[in-house]
């Protein structure tokens, strides 16, 4: 199965920058990128729900990109697949910046709440997404 966006050759900067319009068109606040040396590793930015700003913060995993295009391009030999660490970049903005779209479609069509798209990716006081402490805790939910 191909990778979605493998071949794309939209640099990631231009990417973030499209994420960063989407997301402002649709009232988010205060977007910040994260930077490691000259790569971005993050998007943060802040939710207004009315009651009050929440912090979200979306991660772009290029390792594991980069492992899955390796395999990729190990199984398809004939398959045209750049497995590099710029390539793995690329591709990773890319289809987090169409999943980002996706869901601003939902919202535009009032089928979800902004809250509820990102509520993954929300940070908490201890600057833990509430995925991060969930899966901390297995999963499981206090009765």
């Amino acid at each position: 199965m191909a990778i979605l966006n493998y071949t794309t050759t939209v640099d990631s900067f231009k990417t973030v920058s499209e994420i960063e319009y989407i997301l402002m068109k649709h009232n988010a606040k205060s977007i910040m990128k994260n930077y490691d040396g000259g790569t971005i590793t993050g998007l943060s930015f802040l939710i207004d729900t009315g009651l009050q700003q929440v912090p979200v913060r979306l991660p772009v995993k290029v390792d594991e990109c980069l492992r899955v295009l390796k395999k990729e391009k190990r199984e398809n030999p004939r398959k045209q697949i750049k497995d590099t660490m710029d390539q793995a970049e690329r591709v990773a903005w890319r289809i987090l910046k169409d999943w980002v779209e996706a869901q601003m479609a939902l919202l535009d069509i009032e089928m979800v709440k902004f809250e509820e798209i990102f509520l993954p990716y929300i940070e908490t006081g201890n600057g833990r997404t509430i995925y991060e402490q969930l899966e901390e805790q297995r999963f499981l939910l206090e009765s």
